[in-house]
């Protein structure tokens, strides 16, 4: 059910917001002059994909978790983009293709070797990261290992439908600052 849901509302959400994605394409081209970043991450079962979002940082930002990156790299359109949340729109792209969900736990690098072995040990993997989730509106990233792992799992196993809608909604009106970037 949660999978129809996804490539439903990712599906029409592409149709719908193509003039946004656009125009922030455009724009992005004066602001770095690659306004899309694709960076692999890790999915369900461990599976590599290649994660879509709108660039936030400029180009020769060394490729590691938000929280380890500068905020000296994130540019004007970037930090707006991060405060709005539309740098995430491009993942729509990824739900629609099945290796995301709306709402899961955020997707790591393969460097987070800490994160990887917290999420291992709940079975996070057996699931489909997501755009959005609880560890997200309520603040927790990724340098957080042991946290962010403990409340993916608690999303995980208090998933239905009335909290999938609840995480979108929150995200959607401003809970969470998104990635934190020291």
């Amino acid at each position: 059910m949660i999978r129809v849901l996804d490539f439903l509302a990712a599906f029409f959400g592409l149709v719908l917001l193509w003039p946004i994605l656009l125009f922030v394409t455009i724009i992005g081209m004066f602001d770095t002059g690659s306004p899309i970043f694709i960076q692999t991450r890790v999915g369900r079962n461990k599976k590599p994909f290649k994660l879509i979002k709108f660039r936030t940082m400029s180009v020769e930002t060394k490729s590691v978790a938000s929280h380890l990156a500068s905020k000296a790299s994130i540019t004007k359109l970037g930090n707006f983009l991060r405060k709005t949340k539309l740098d995430e729109l491009p993942q729509l792209i990824n739900v629609v293709k099945g290796e995301m969900s709306l709402v899961g736990p955020r997707p790591n690098l393969f460097n987070q070797e800490e994160l990887i072995k917290e999420r291992e040990s709940r079975e996070i993997y057996n699931f489909r990261p997501g755009i959005t989730g609880l560890a997200q509106v309520q603040n927790i990233d990724m340098s957080t290992p042991a946290l962010l792992a403990k409340t993916d799992k608690q999303m995980i196993d208090n998933m239905n439908i009335t909290n999938y809608f609840k995480y979108i909604m929150m995200t959607v009106t401003g809970s969470g600052s998104g990635d934190a970037v020291k």
